[in-house]
C-alpha cells in the first residue's frame, strides 16, 4: 500500500490515482476540482443557462423582480418596488443592455431578438411625440407598419443565425440601439414634464420662465445636487466643483445650441430672444452677477474654499429667487414714466 506522502505529492490527474498536494495545478476558468481517493481532475462548473429553454430566458430576462432579495426587504421597499415595476419591465422589454463584466455579455437570445422589433418602434413613436410613426408612405403604408416588419425580418434572421450559449460577434451594437432608446424615452419623459408645467401654469397663472425657473430646474438639477454632494462627502471636492461649473456650461452651450439648431431646421431662418418685461433682465443679472463673484472670491481664497463661501452661496440663490417671484407677481416693477 501506498504511503499517505505518496498521495499527497502526486501530479493532479495521474492514472495512478493522486490527490492533489500543494503543487497541484488549481483548475481555472469556470471549473471545480472533482477529488476521489483514486483520481483528481477539473470539470467544467455546471450553469444555469445550460439548462435554461428559450422560453425561460425570455421570461428570466423580462422578469423585473427578485424572489430572494424581495423576501429580506422591508414593507415600505416592497410598496415602492410594486409601483416600479411596470416601469421597470417597460424599459427591459424595449432597451437592451450589455453588459462587458458578464462572459456572455448579458446575451440573451430571445430578448434580444425582440429587442429588435420593439426598440425601432419605439424609436419612431417617441421622435417628434410619434408625429414621424404614424406619417404614412405613398398615402397607403404607415413608417411604424414598416419598421415592425423589417424588425421582425432582422430579428428572425438573428435568431436562427444565433445561439443562446454564445452571443454573436455584432452584438456590441445593441449596445447602440440601447443608448438610442434610452435617450429617446427620457425625451419623451422630459416633453410630458413640460406638459405638465404649462398645465400647472395655465391653471396658477404663471408664465413659463418662473416655472422653468423652479419647478423645472429643481426636476433637471436634483440629481446632479446628490451626485455632487456625494463626490464631496467621499473626498472629491474638486470633482464636485468642476462637475457643476461642467454641467452649467455644457446646459448652457449644448442645451441652447442644439435647441436653436432644431428651431432654425424647422423653418425659422433666426431666433429671436425677445426680453418679457424686467424678469428676464432679473435673471440675466443674477447669473453674471454670480458668475462674476466667484471669478473674484475663489482665486482671493487661493482656491480653498470655506464654509462661508457656501453660505453666501446659498444666501444669494434665496434672495435671487425671492426677487424674481415678486417680479414676476407684480409687486417689483418699473415705473412708467
Amino acid at each position: 500500500m501506498r504511503s499517505m506522502w505518496s498521495l499527497w505529492f502526486s501530479a493532479p490527474g495521474s492514472t495512478d490515482g493522486s490527490g492533489g498536494g500543494p503543487w497541484s495545478t488549481p483548475c481555472r476558468g469556470r471549473q471545480r476540482c472533482s477529488q476521489s481517493p483514486r483520481r483528481t481532475e477539473c470539470l467544467p462548473i455546471p450553469t444555469a443557462t445550460t439548462t435554461e429553454t428559450t422560453v425561460q430566458i425570455l421570461i428570466h430576462g423580462l422578469n423585473p423582480l427578485d424572489y430572494r432579495k424581495w423576501r429580506s426587504k422591508s414593507a415600505s421597499w416592497r410598496a415602492l418596488k410594486v409601483l416600479k415595476l411596470p416601469v421597470e419591465f417597460l424599459l427591459l422589454l424595449t432597451v437592451p443592455v450589455m453588459d462587458p463584466d458578464k462572459d456572455d455579455g448579458n446575451w440573451k437570445r430571445p430578448l434580444n431578438c425582440l429587442h429588435l422589433v420593439v426598440s425601432p418602434l419605439v424609436l419612431v413613436l417617441t421622435l417628434q411625440s410619434g408625429a414621424y410613426g404614424v406619417y404614412e408612405i405613398g398615402g397607403l403604408v404607415p413608417v411604424w407598419a414598416v419598421v415592425v416588419i423589417a424588425g421582425t425580418a432582422v430579428a428572425a434572421v438573428t435568431f436562427f443565425a444565433t445561439s443562446n450559449r454564445q452571443p454573436p460577434r455584432l452584438h456590441w451594437l445593441f449596445a447602440f440601439l440601447g443608448f438610442l432608446t434610452s435617450a429617446l424615452w427620457i425625451n419623451a419623459a422630459a416633453t410630458e414634464v413640460v406638459n405638465i408645467l404649462r398645465s400647472l401654469g395655465v391653471v396658477f397663472r404663471l408664465s413659463n420662465t418662473v416655472l422653468g425657473l423652479t419647478l423645472l430646474a429643481w426636476g433637471n438639477s436634483i440629481g446632479d445636487v446628490f451626485s455632487d454632494f456625494t463626490l464631496a462627502r467621499q473626498g472629491y471636492p474638486r470633482m464636485a466643483y468642476s462637475a457643476c461649473f461642467g454641467g452649467i456650461i455644457f446646459n448652457i452651450l449644448v442645451g441652447v445650441g442644439l435647441g436653436c439648431l432644431l428651431q432654425i431646421s424647422r423653418g425659422h431662418t433666426e431666433v429671436k430672444l425677445e426680453p418679457d418685461g424686467l424678469l428676464v433682465w432679473v435673471l440675466a443679472g443674477a447669473l453674471g452677477l454670480s458668475l462674476v463673484c466667484s471669478l473674484v472670491s475663489v482665486p482671493l481664497q487661493c482656491f480653498q474654499l470655506s464654509k462661508a463661501y457656501g453660505l453666501c452661496l446659498l444666501l444669494f440663490y434665496v434672495s435671487f429667487l425671492i426677487v424674481a417671484l415678486l417680479t414676476e407677481f407684480g409687486v417689483i416693477h418699473l415705473k412708467s414714466v
